[in-house]
């Protein structure tokens, strides 16, 4: 059988296409690149001919209904003519299953562009509400562990901290490290100018307690564990074993979500302390060696200057990072699709909103903490 082709004929503002062959799955790469080579920009009417078409399936089908899509969207009028009973019940059948509309294309002009962040908006709503939902559900399943302990999955819990706690000590101690020498290099050298190089001790001892420590161990856990969050889960939606554990009755957030989020409350804050110890270590090491401080004087000073609450802020951030990107993670693993493009797309989408929603509650938790003066 002669393999899918697809024919046009421009003539003004009317395109017509002539499809040809088996529109079947086995010729969907070749049929895919020719549909998306169609031009639709200025058409007002777009005739499908499938006269010469010899066979149509399902994911023929679909691309088809995405190039009657496209046109539609273009404003064209799209005719259908002699178009056989049983293709067009084929077409009405894939119609509703193509739930993913394409973003749409920002046209020319202010209109253009309000349409688009229109667009924007109602993406960013529809999916601050479905993750809002999944935060609710996982609340409820984690009340619910912790009354009865009996459905808390302790060996899971352990093992994740493992993976997300021990594993991750070398690289957050290294760039912890690195950190702090290079704020006190920067430092240095701006207060060398005004005789002020002690005071570089209170800039690393703030900057790396407060901020720095918490917020630079968050963005790694963020890309190393939480990603991996997203692949493991992802992966085992793939392979059906999320269903198989709903069909033995078993709930994916208890088996799944909460042995990850619980896992990442306990180590993270334990990986922000190492963090600060680090990269006071780092800072205290560079001042030494630039500003020659000795490093008795150094943890002297940061002794007098430097309070208890300087420490608790930074901590306390610790846990609410640690289930955000967890929450996040776990969300993107649970919403991929039945191929592995799906694992590699919503894992980058999991790093990118972890990271994004830690820099939004680490500048919220700042904005509070000015509010109460703390």
């Amino acid at each position: 059988m002669q393999r899918g082709g697809l024919q046009t004929e421009r003539d003004g503002t009317v395109l017509r296409l002539s499809l040809s062959g088996a529109w079947t799955l086995p010729s969907m790469a070749d049929l895919a690149m020719q549909v998306t080579a169609v031009q639709a920009a200025g058409l007002r009417r777009a005739v499908i001919d499938t006269s010469r078409l010899d066979r149509l399936d399902t994911a023929g089908a679909v691309l088809l209904h995405r190039l009657w899509r496209r046109l539609s969207e273009q404003g064209a009028a799209v005719d259908w003519p002699q178009t056989p009973e049983r293709y067009r019940r084929l077409l009405d059948y894939v119609a509703p299953c193509e739930a993913l509309a394409p973003q749409p294309r920002p046209g020319s002009g202010l209109i253009g562009l309000i349409v688009y962040f229109g667009w924007l908006m109602e993406f960013f709503l529809r999916e601050a509400r479905r993750f809002v939902a999944f935060i609710g559900r996982v609340a409820e399943s984690a009340v619910r562990t912790v009354v009865q302990l009996k459905h808390l999955r302790l060996t899971s819990m352990v093992y994740h901290m493992e993976e997300t706690g021990l594993r991750a000590i070398p690289i957050v101690g290294l760039l912890s490290f690195l950190i702090g020498m290079v704020m006190a290099y920067q430092g240095a050298s701006q207060l060398q100018r005004f005789g002020a190089e002690i005071f570089v001790v209170d800039l690393i001892g703030i900057s790396v307690l407060r901020e720095l420590g918490v917020l630079l161990t968050a963005i790694l856990i963020a890309g190393r564990s939480g990603s991996a969050f997203t692949a493991q889960i992802g992966t085992m939606k793939v392979n059906e074993e999320i269903a198989a554990m709903r069909t033995l009755g078993l709930d994916p957030v208890i088996v799944l979500v909460l042995p990850r989020m619980f896992a990442l409350i306990i180590t993270l804050p334990l990986l922000t302390f190492f963090a600060d110890i680090m990269g006071l270590l780092g800072g205290a090491l560079m001042a030494w060696n630039s500003l020659h401080i000795d490093p008795f004087l150094f943890f002297q000073r940061l002794h007098d200057v430097i309070t208890l609450r300087t420490f608790v802020v930074g901590m306390i951030k610790a846990p609410v990072f640690a289930a955000l990107i967890a929450l996040v993670g776990c969300y993107e693993g649970l919403r991929v699709k039945g191929d592995a493009a799906s694992v590699g797309r919503l894992t980058t989408r999991s790093v990118v909103q972890s990271i994004f929603l830690v820099i939004l509650f680490d500048a919220l938790f700042s904005i509070m903490f000015n509010i109460l003066n703390i």
